[in-house]
C-alpha cells in the first residue's frame, strides 16, 4: 500500500509540475524564470511508513539552475506562481468541480503578465466549456483586465460567450446607510 501510495503522489506530482509548465509559460512574460515547478521532499516521522508527511517547494528555473522561490522573487511573480499552482491542482484534482473561484488575480502583476493570466483563463474557460457546471468566478477592481478577458475570449471557438458579466458598487441609501448594487453589465459595453 506504501508503495501504491508513493507511486500516485509522484504521478500526481508529475501531472501538476506539466500544468504548471504549460500555464507558466502562457502567463509569464518575463525572461528572467524559465519555469517553475513543485518540489515534496518526504519525510518519516517515528518509526511507521503511515506517518510519512511531504514538505512542499516551489523552485524556478533560470537557465539550468534550480533555486527555491521564497526570497529570491517579486510580489508579482509571487502572485502568478500561486494562482498558477492553484489553477493546476484545480485541473488535476477537481475536473468535476463546476466552480473556480479567483479573488484580485491581478495584484501586483504587471500589463503584460496581467495579459498573459487573461490569455491562460480565456483557455481554461474554453477548455472547460463542454462541462455543464463549470462556472468561473473573478472577484476584481481591475476593469483592464475584465476587458483582456473579453478580448482573449472572443478569440475562442466552440463555446458562447458570456452574455453578461455582474459589477458590484456600493451606494448610500436615503436613510444614510451603504449598501451593495449589483448590476449586470452586457460584454459589449465593455
Amino acid at each position: 500500500l506504501d508503495k501504491a501510495l508513493l507511486r500516485y503522489h509522484g504521478m500526481k506530482i508529475e501531472d501538476i509540475n506539466k500544468i504548471i509548465r504549460e500555464l507558466w509559460t502562457l502567463t509569464y512574460k518575463g525572461r528572467d524564470i524559465n519555469n517553475i515547478a513543485l518540489v515534496s521532499g518526504a519525510e518519516s516521522s517515528g518509526g511507521t511508513k503511515a506517518a510519512r508527511s511531504y514538505n512542499y517547494r516551489v523552485v524556478m528555473t533560470k537557465g539550468n539552475t534550480q533555486l527555491d522561490m521564497r526570497g529570491r522573487c517579486s510580489a508579482g511573480q509571487r502572485v502568478l506562481a500561486s494562482i498558477v499552482i492553484r489553477l493546476a491542482l484545480a485541473e488535476t484534482f477537481c475536473l468535476n468541480c463546476g466552480v473556480m473561484a479567483l479573488d484580485e488575480p491581478t495584484t501586483n502583476l504587471d500589463y503584460e503578465n496581467k495579459r498573459g493570466l487573461a490569455v491562460a483563463l480565456a483557455q481554461i474557460i474554453a477548455n472547460r466549456a463542454a462541462q455543464h457546471n463549470f462556472q468561473l468566478v473573478c472577484i476584481t477592481h481591475d476593469e483592464e483586465f475584465v476587458s483582456m478577458m473579453k478580448n482573449e475570449l472572443s478569440t475562442h471557438t466552440g463555446f458562447d460567450m458570456p452574455e453578461k458579466y455582474f459589477q458590484v458598487s456600493r451606494e448610500e441609501g436615503p436613510d444614510g446607510k451603504h449598501y451593495s448594487k449589483i448590476n449586470a453589465i452586457d460584454w459589449d459595453e465593455i
